[in-house]
């Protein structure tokens, strides 16, 4: 998540040269009497539409795009950065921009951003919010909230990378809560067993496919070491290596992460054959025991989710589907509307009240 070229015609990367792709990043209710539950999924069906701000603010996508096209341009990274932003918004008190906001000066109540499991966020993907709130402001004032800004940029830095392009649907307020303490417990953690990745999912309303095809946003992007140096040490206490890497591939990690004494900025791609392409190479790769993280090989080893790691590998417009479809449905987790949960920050690092 070579710089200059990013299109979708590179050509494959051998794990051997894998060594050349890393890195260092210097700084990613009411009751009623006779309740008519039928209405109840219309009303939630109507929280988000595709044409929200349709005559508030008609021109937001082209604002949020020229914003975003000159980022990818000027820092790619900004891509995966964006989109892992996306994703630790919405799994953390649902998709209301809360991450963005910073913690108060001599406040004992850290934000989420502060949380120890978002130190690893990117600043071009804050900067990327930052920049496009700054532009939509100055044409649509008080209109258009942070959270659908991140929603519609994450969709941006997806196509530009080669991706799909999907209608965002819109209509988020942002959320006036944001506390780290709340992070950790509902975000994946790289040593997550399926079962619990397949617990945190469910419990966000996701199915076990859309485990399969979210964690295809690994296609591009980057993690450091300390987030799978366990895999080629002391795989689960086991003091090996996990059994399920490649042995090139491990001999490659191993050089550039030792155990002890690293550098901490190393990072190395998730996707080992084409790591700036938002493509389904992903999904090959953990056929082929490549994948970087626990939870990515982990995959494909379960059998309650290899058919489909399997499908997509195929089919990369199956992926393309099925992505589109899931960044919908994750992006509809916890939306806030009104004013009694929500709020419209005209700075989207800092509360309205």
């Amino acid at each position: 998540m070579p710089v200059s070229s990013l299109s979708s015609s590179s050509s494959p990367l051998s794990p051997l040269c894998f060594l050349t792709l890393l890195l260092i990043f210097i700084t990613p209710s009411e009751c009623a009497a006779t309740p008519a539950p039928k209405k109840a999924p219309a009303r939630r069906h109507r929280l988000l539409s595709v044409d929200y701000y349709t005559k508030t603010c008609p021109h937001l996508e082209q604002l949020v795009s020229s914003i975003t096209t000159q980022q990818f341009r000027d820092a790619p990274v900004s891509a995966p950065a964006t989109l892992r932003l996306f994703f630790h918004d919405c799994f953390v008190e649902g998709c209301d921009g809360s991450i963005l906001i910073s913690t108060k000066p001599g406040s004992k109540v850290a934000a989420e951003k502060d949380a120890a499991d978002n130190k690893g966020l990117r600043p071009e993907g804050f900067e990327s919010i930052k920049k496009a709130k700054a532009l939509v402001e100055s044409k649509c004032p008080g209109v258009v909230s942070c959270a659908d800004i991140l929603a519609i940029a994450a969709r941006d830095f997806v196509h530009l990378a080669g991706g799909p392009y999907y209608q965002v649907k819109k209509g988020r307020w942002d959320g006036k809560i944001s506390m780290a303490a709340r992070v950790g417990s509902n975000l994946p953690q790289a040593n997550s067993t399926v079962d619990q990745l397949l617990k945190l999912f469910n419990s966000k309303g996701l199915s076990s496919d859309d485990l399969v095809v979210l964690s295809g946003a690994h296609t591009i992007g980057f993690a450091h070491c300390e987030h799978f140096t366990n895999r080629l040490y002391d795989y689960r206490g086991t003091k090996k290596p996990d059994p399920a890497i490649d042995g090139r591939l491990l001999k490659e990690l191993k050089m550039s992460c030792p155990r002890y004494g690293g550098n901490t900025d190393i990072v190395a791609p998730f996707d080992v054959t084409t790591p700036f392409v938002f493509d389904h190479a992903y999904y090959g790769n953990l056929e082929s025991k490549l994948g970087l993280l626990a939870t990515d090989q982990a995959l494909v080893s379960d059998a309650r989710m290899k058919t489909m790691v399997q499908s997509l590998a195929k089919d990369k417009q199956k992926f393309f589907q099925a992505f589109a479809a899931a960044m919908d449905k994750m992006g509809s987790i916890g939306v806030k509307r009104g004013r009694r949960h929500g709020e419209r920050r005209t700075d989207c690092s800092v509360h309205q009240s």
